[in-house]
Order: structure tokens, then C-alpha cells, then sequence
């Protein structure tokens, strides 16, 4: 029975290694002139041949882009309709033999009112046409005078030549392969109103969100346009693909810039340049499973007010055609840290705000006169002090009410007992300093451990001691023990169980070890004198570790965690992953790949992923009871917010993944 689990989960990594459901998705704006439908169609053409070229998947174009949307009082010509209708066709059989799904925005007449509709078109056939719902008839738009909307329509099936197609605004089209994978379509207005026709096809299961549309330029107005397809991309928990009319349209009085884009989930993915006359298009890999993920973590996403009755369409899977495509997207390596250093700061600045906000509540509650702190010349308790020390002066309350407590042991090294001492002396906090080589000794003796064995027990006997003597000073001052785990040690469970695992109040518990170099490295930057600066860059270029062993004959530190754990950067990225998008391990590895590159080996990071997993599971039982800490991220890992997972939860089904990686 094993042996045939192991070859299904071996068959199935192996089909969907190629994107792991990514969709290809772009937006053109060919180059166009009003009113000719068979120059138009032409270089519709052309674009749909770049885009088979470039594997995309769904394709999506200007509205009205078969004869232009500047035609004016030209829509009520026959000889326009019957042209656009001709083109149609021509471009629909230019499609046959492809996968590729193509939406082309057309004038359309039934039973005497004309229609500004969206025809999607796949491998030679009119799959559906879509009218618009809301026509802007104020300021430079005129569309009442021509169109109807969609309300108006009285068919739900138009006679497009030999074929019944159908038409409407209550159309959702369906992958046949994948029923989760749906996408809707709204027309240019339709995204400006209160009530967006795409918040309701979110809701009814669309994930792809495809506008074309004919949005002229106005100073300001592309920042705006950016704003609503990000906005709407995030409240719809989807894709959005926005395809803008060019400067082919007329310049009566308007012009036209060609501005396209691509957001996923308030993210914008891709942004085409405006104000150009070629045809232009912009290509993006959307991730679809982790778009579901988010929408099945929301619950309220599921709420059934407001929603209608959507006729499916179904069109076949166009992912078949492209197998071994190569993933486009580019994928962090720090998912954690944005990249533009001035959103850095930003995050940053509002990180040790969020954090600074939590203490004093805290502090204000209970009334305390100190908050003490173990300050080890690490990483994580620098932050810890930095945020105790500010969260005091928030308080009007001096620093030295903050008791910072070093406690060398037998690992401890110089570096960083000075760098814990000057710290502490130069942000104004009480320093008390705590040898506890001697208490551990007597302690070893007290359980019958050999001090020259240097194993778990070794350790964990530091880790608690040092814990006993801040809760005891606690006591003492009628203080509270702040804590200084982060959220990446808790994710691998790298702390002593009712040690530094154990505080009142734990303010780094949200924030990844990628961050807190970033967060401290600002702080060293924007609000520290000269003094400080320097110990902390001291203390960010200092090698991450408990110091739990014996240092060097030099002096140097010998126990470092990246060494026996792995990179941090690489268990962050596999945090990120699972947590926040739900990727299973193949795809974990997959992305990671593509992020590191060259720079670890794949059997590397399989084993760091196998690391990571295996302890994600055995490591609960520290999760399950932790302090309270502030939320500070999308991703946490607190049991009484965003992570609840038993404590005995197997981990064979995504363990077996990575043996067969």
C-alpha cells in the first residue's frame, strides 16, 4: 500500500512541476486606427501571435479595440457593425489551433440597440460575449447616445454567423481542467463605480478579473487608475488584468495613452509604458493557488450577501499547450523585506511603532515600574531593549525603568558582553549583570549531569537559568519579563522550552529574523547618536547564536545557528510560503530555486526544507503556549490569532513530498 501511495504523489510533483498553477496572463493595446476594423483586426492578430509566442494564456485587449471606442456617432453605421462583426470572425479563426484565451471589445447590435460587449474567443470559437453594465455619460463620455446597457438586453443567446453564443453580464467562464479556475470580465466603467460588476464575480468564484477599456489621459488620472485596479485586485482577492485604448483612438479633444495593467491581490505585477503608438503588451504569472488559499483563509469572502445567479462557460484548460514554460515571475529572496528601500524604511518605522504600541498598552494595564529584560548582545534582544527603552519614553518614564539584565555563561564571548554592556549603558537602562556559570555548575551537580558533556541538557540549564532570574527580578521590582523571541524561532521551535521560549510579554514574536536586522539597522540610522550606531552595526554583523557551547580557543564563537539549522533567508522563504500562500513542499522548493538560484544547490534546499518542516511539526507543543506579543505581519504564529495546529499533528504527508523531491 505504501509503495503505491509513494508512486501517486510522485506522478503528481512531476505533472505539475512546470508552473505549480501559475496562469500567464497579459494585456495589449495594438496599434489601432478608428474605424477600420480590418486594419484593426490585423494587428489584433499580430498580437495574439506574440502572446502564443510568449505562452501566455489569457489574453485581454482594449475596449472596442476592433473598430476603435472613438468612433462616435460612426458606432450607428451599419457598414461599421457589419465590418466589426467580420473582424470578429477573422480574428476567432485565427485562434483555432491555439489554446489561448483572447477577449476583443466590439460594438454589437440585438434587436435594435447597440451593445458595447467583450467577445472571449478560444481555439476558433466565440465562447461568450460580455455587454458593459455601467455607461458614462458625463463630462468627455457620451456612451448613452450609442449603447445600451447591459440591463437593457433581452437575450440570453445571440446569433453570431453559423454559431448561438452566449451573451450577458451574469457569464463566469470555467476551466473545464480546473473548476476553481474561473475568470470574469468588466468593461472600463464598470471598475469606476461604488459596486464593481468584478466584486461579484469575485464572490461567485471568478479569480481572474479581465478589463478592457478605453480610460483617456487626464493629469493624475494614471496614479488613480493604478490605485483602483491594486484596490480592487486586493478587496477581490484576485487577478486584475486592465487593457487601456492607445493613442491610435482620436485625439478630438481627448487623448489616449495606452496605459495597461496587471495586479494580483493589491500587488501590481505589471505596468505597460503610456503613450506609445506600436502595439505594446504586458505579460504576468499569477499565482491562482495561493489567490484560492487566501480566499478559503477569508471567511467573510464567503459570505453569501449580494450574490447572483452566474451562467458557466466553460473553455478548455489553456496551461496543456505549455508544459515546460519557465516561470517569468520574479520571486524574492526575502519575501519578508520589501525591496524598495524607502518602503523598507516605511515598514521599518511602522514595525517598531506597532511594537513600541503593544508594550506601553501593556505596561499602562498592569501598572509596572520596570520592564526587565535579558540582553544577550544579540539580534533579537537589541530589538527587544530598543523597543522597551522607547515604549518608556512614549511613557514619559526614563529608560532606567527598563532593567536590562546580562547573564554571561560558558559560551559567552567578549563581543558580545561588551556589545550587551555598552548597549544597555548608552540607551540610559538599568544594567544589573548575573554570571551564571556558577548557579548552572551547582546545578549539574544537583541532577547528576557531567559539566564536560555538552548536549541538550547542557544547554537548556543556561536557557532556564537565566529565564528563573528575570521572572525572580521581576518579582522582585514588581516589574514584567519582556520577551525576545522572533517569529522564526518559534516557527523551528529554536528555543529552550520555559527558557527564552517563556516571558509576560514577548514583543519581537511577529516579526521573521530576516526583519529584525532591518528594523534595528533603521533604528541605528533615523533615532540613534553616534554611540549607539556603532554598537549596533556591531551587533547585526555579529554571527547568530544561542552561545549555549564553549567559545574557540580565540574566543569566537563556535555555535552557530545558520550552521546547524540553515540560512535563515531560506527558512523565512519556506515560512512565507507555507503560511502565507499554503504551498505544499514541492512548490516551496520549486520557488526557492527560482528565487536562490545558483545559490544553494537543490539537494541544499531539500534539506533545509526537510529541516524545516520536520521541526514546523514536532515544535508545536512551544506554540501552543505562548506569551502575548503583538501581530506585526501577514504571518503569525500565535494560538490565539492566526495559527492553530494540535501539537501531535503528523507530518508524513509533507514529509513524504520532500523524500520524493
Amino acid at each position: 500500500m505504501g509503495t503505491i501511495i509513494t508512486s501517486v504523489i510522485i506522478q503528481r510533483i512531476g505533472e505539475t512541476m512546470h508552473n505549480f498553477g501559475f496562469a500567464r496572463v497579459a494585456a495589449a493595446s495594438p496599434e489601432l486606427r478608428v474605424a477600420d476594423c480590418e486594419f484593426n483586426a490585423a494587428q489584433i492578430i499580430e498580437v495574439i501571435k506574440q502572446a502564443d509566442g510568449q505562452q501566455v494564456e489569457y489574453l485581454v485587449l482594449p475596449e472596442l479595440c476592433i473598430t476603435g471606442y472613438t468612433c462616435a456617432d460612426l458606432f450607428l453605421q451599419p457598414k461599421l457593425l457589419d465590418s466589426a462583426l467580420q473582424a470578429l470572425y477573422e480574428i476567432t479563426a485565427a485562434t483555432a489551433g491555439s489554446s489561448l484565451v483572447v477577449i476583443a471589445g466590439l460594438p454589437i447590435a440585438v434587436r435594435g440597440r447597440l451593445f458595447n460587449c467583450a467577445a472571449v474567443i478560444q481555439q476558433g470559437a466565440i465562447l461568450g460575449i460580455v455587454p458593459k453594465t455601467c455607461l458614462p455619460g458625463y463630462s468627455e463620455f457620451y456612451e448613452p447616445r450609442w449603447f445600451a446597457g447591459a440591463e437593457e438586453l433581452e437575450l440570453t443567446e445571440l446569433r453570431l454567423g453559423n454559431h448561438t453564443v452566449p451573451i450577458g453580464n451574469d457569464l463566469i467562464f470555467a476551466n473545464e481542467a480546473d473548476g476553481n479556475l474561473s475568470f470574469g470580465i468588466e468593461i472600463c466603467e464598470d471598475l469606476w463605480v461604488p459596486v464593481p460588476p468584478s466584486s461579484l464575480l469575485a464572490q461567485a468564484g471568478a479569480v481572474l478579473l479581465f478589463n478592457p477599456s478605453a480610460s483617456n489621459e487626464l493629469v493624475g488620472k494614471a496614479d488613480y487608475r493604478r490605485q483602483l485596479v491594486s484596490s480592487q485586485s486586493a478587496s477581490c482577492v484576485a487577478a486584475y488584468v486592465y487593457a487601456g485604448s492607445n493613442t491610435g483612438e482620436s485625439t478630438t479633444d481627448v487623448v489616449f495613452g495606452g496605459h495597461s495593467l496587471i495586479a494580483e491581490n493589491g500587488q501590481t505585477l505589471a505596468e505597460s509604458e503610456r503613450f506609445t503608438h506600436e502595439s505594446r503588451m504586458i505579460t504576468a504569472d499569477v499565482d491562482v493557488p495561493r489567490l484560492q488559499y487566501s480566499r478559503s483563509v477569508m471567511g467573510t469572502f464567503r459570505a453569501g450577501k449580494g450574490r447572483r445567479n452566474y451562467r458557466e462557460i466553460l473553455y478548455a484548460d489553456p496551461a496543456t499547450q505549455h508544459s515546460e514554460r519557465k516561470l517569468s515571475r520574479p520571486v524574492g529572496v526575502n519575501p519578508f523585506v520589501p525591496g524598495n528601500p524607502q518602503q523598507r524604511d516605511e515598514r521599518c518605522r511602522e514595525i517598531l511603532s506597532i511594537q513600541v504600541s503593544g508594550l506601553m498598552k501593556r505596561i499602562r494595564h498592569i501598572g509596572t515600574k520596570q520592564a526587565v529584560i535579558g540582553i544577550s548582545g544579540g539580534l533579537d534582544s537589541t530589538l527587544a531593549l530598543l523597543v522597551a527603552v522607547r515604549a518608556m519614553e512614549r511613557l514619559g518614564r526614563p529608560a532606567s525603568d527598563v532593567l536590562a539584565v546580562t547573564m554571561p555563561g560558558f559560551g559567552t564571548t567578549n563581543r558580545t558582553y561588551d556589545n550587551a554592556v555598552g548597549l544597555i549603558k548608552a540607551l540610559g537602562a538599568s544594567l544589573k549583570v548575573v554570571d551564571i556559570k556558577a548557579a548552572c555548575l551547582q546545578h549539574f551537580e544537583d541532577i547528576g549531569h557531567d559539566k564536560n558533556v555538552h548536549d541538550l541538557t547542557y544547554e537548556n540549564v543556561q536557557a532556564r537559568e537565566r529565564t528563573q532570574i528575570l521572572m525572580d527580578l521581576a518579582n522582585k521590582n514588581g516589574g514584567i519579563v519582556i520577551g525576545t523571541g522572533d517569529l522564526s524561532e518559534l516557527a523551528l521551535g529554536w528555543c529552550t522550552y520555559n527558557g527564552d521560549h517563556m516571558s509576560m510579554y514577548s514583543v519581537n514574536s511577529g516579526i521573521p529574523k530576516t526583519l529584525i536586522q532591518y528594523v534595528v539597522a533603521w533604528y541605528a540610522d533615523h533615532e540613534a547618536d553616534e554611540t549607539v550606531n556603532k554598537l549596533l552595526y556591531s551587533i547585526i554583523e555579529t554571527g547568530i547564536s544561542p552561545e549555549l557551547l564553549p567559545p574557540s580557543a580565540t574566543g569566537e564563537i563556535v555555535q552557530l545557528t545558520e550552521n546547524i539549522l540553515g540560512p535563515y533567508i531560506v527558512h523565512d522563504f519556506f515560512l512565507y510560503y507555507m503560511l502565507r500562500t499554503g504551498a505544499a513542499p514541492a512548490k516551496m522548493l520549486y520557488l526557492a530555486r527560482h528565487a536562490f538560484g545558483d545559490s544553494y544547490p537543490k539537494e541544499q534546499l531539500v534539506a533545509w526544507l526537510k529541516v524545516f518542516i520536520s521541526r514546523f511539526f514536532t515544535q508545536q507543543f512551544k506554540r501552543s503556549c505562548l506569551p502575548d506579543g503583538p501581530k506585526v505581519g501577514t504571518v503569525s504564529l500565535s494560538p490565539r490569532g492566526d495559527w492553530r495546529m494540535p501539537s501531535d499533528a503528523s507530518a508524513a504527508l509533507w514529509l513524504r513530498e520532500v523524500e520524493n523531491l
